[in-house]
């Protein structure tokens, strides 16, 4: 069987029509859902821990109440980021357009309060835009936004984002074929020990930070992540909860109701288009060469950066980052900040900065902005 197929011999790969990108404009507005539970309803120990161990992140504040009490929090805190686990829908709402490639474009986050542990979390999502782009990938493309609002069991807004994915037609993106160059990174034992003391090094601010002597220019520490592994995926998976991960009857239950979701491999076994995070063979259905990363994962990677720089007081308000080129195995992915503005403000320090995320090839692949309010003992 050709893995492009249906079992009906139908083609898998559709291109993206007028009549449906009509349909789903007339759903702009609407309150989106999606079936079955949320991966997560509760910022508990353990889900704090989990989502900080898949992104490599060691700050105590997210898992030591003792060192958060010291600094004034009820309880230790979740990572801000750790809200893209709480709704499958909550990378920008993606359906519509069925059999039609999507993949994450970006967020932009606005945090109103730092997540307690034990908070229960709501998750609104409302279907906002639909925006036509020509695309060097795939000819054309379609981004894809949604409005997002996360509230805690009293009805306090923690934080909104808006998010957005594209739409690209698999079969134009594999004939125009943009990433045929692009060549596996290799690496020798002596450029593993180079990163293993990078990783080793990497610093965590654990005093509160003054903003009184920060300086437009001011970069913060870089840190790196990778190489990427499909172990990798398979470890930020077990943190946010995936959108296809399903299995046995319930994985059958919902491809008989949604049979666009499913991808036929070579053994003619129906897999989810989340497959192309580790299979490769799906990957370059989808006209990239190798498995790639979660746009959430690379964004919540330069968050970070920013909580290990702004110290136990520190407030991650804004970060609104572009995904701008794919992440593949093997990549080396370097995130860096740098300082453009300082305002001395009744709350703290109100820093803005330049953030972004470069490969070994010294592509950026990431970009945007962000600021963090740091706030006086």
């Amino acid at each position: 069987m050709n893995p492009t197929d249906r079992p009906d011999g139908t083609d898998h790969e559709p291109l993206i029509s007028a009549e449906a990108v009509a349909a789903l404009r007339s759903r702009i507005g609407e309150k989106m859902t999606v079936g079955g539970d949320p991966y997560l309803t509760a910022a508990t120990y353990d889900a704090a821990r989990h989502w900080a161990d898949a992104l490599g992140d060691r700050n105590p504040l997210w898992r030591d109440v003792d060192y958060a009490r010291a600094f004034g929090y009820e309880s230790a805190l979740a990572p801000p980021t750790m809200l893209y686990a709480f709704s499958k829908l909550a990378i920008g709402y993606r359906g519509g357009l069925p059999g039609v490639h999507s993949f994450f474009g970006g967020t932009n986050w606005t945090w109103e309060q730092p997540i307690p542990h034990g908070a229960a979390i709501d998750v609104e999502v409302t279907f906002k835009d639909l925006i036509e782009h020509k695309s060097t990938f795939a000819e054309v493309s379609y981004r894809q936004l949604s409005d997002v609002s996360y509230r805690d069991e009293n009805g306090r807004v923690l934080a909104t984002a808006e998010a957005w994915g594209m739409r690209t037609s698999r079969r134009k993106a594999k004939e125009r074929d943009s990433y045929r160059k692009v060549e596996p990174a290799t690496y020798s034992r002596s450029d593993i020990a180079a990163i293993s003391e990078l990783y080793a090094s990497e610093e965590i601010m654990r005093e509160p930070r003054s903003g009184a002597s920060l300086t437009v220019g001011t970069e913060i520490p870089e840190i790196i992540r990778g190489p990427y592994t499909v172990t990798t995926a398979i470890a930020f998976e077990q943190a946010w909860g995936g959108l296809f991960i399903r299995a046995h009857g319930d994985w059958y239950e919902f491809i008989s109701e949604h049979p666009a979701a499913a991808i036929y491999n070579d053994l003619g076994i129906p897999e989810p288009p989340e497959a192309v995070h580790w299979d490769g063979g799906f990957a370059r259905k989808a006209g990239v060469p190798q498995p790639y990363d979660y746009g959430p994962e690379r964004l919540s990677w330069i968050g970070v950066a920013l909580t290990n720089w702004m110290g136990p007081l520190g407030f991650l308000r804004r970060l609104d980052v572009q995904v701008r080129r794919f992440n593949l195995v093997s990549d080396l992915t370097t995130c860096r900040g740098v300082v453009t503005s300082v305002a001395d403000e009744a709350e703290g320090w109100v820093v803005g900065l330049d953030v972004s995320a470069t490969n070994q090839r010294s592509e950026v692949t990431a970009f945007g902005t962000a600021e963090v309010v740091l706030r006086r003992p």
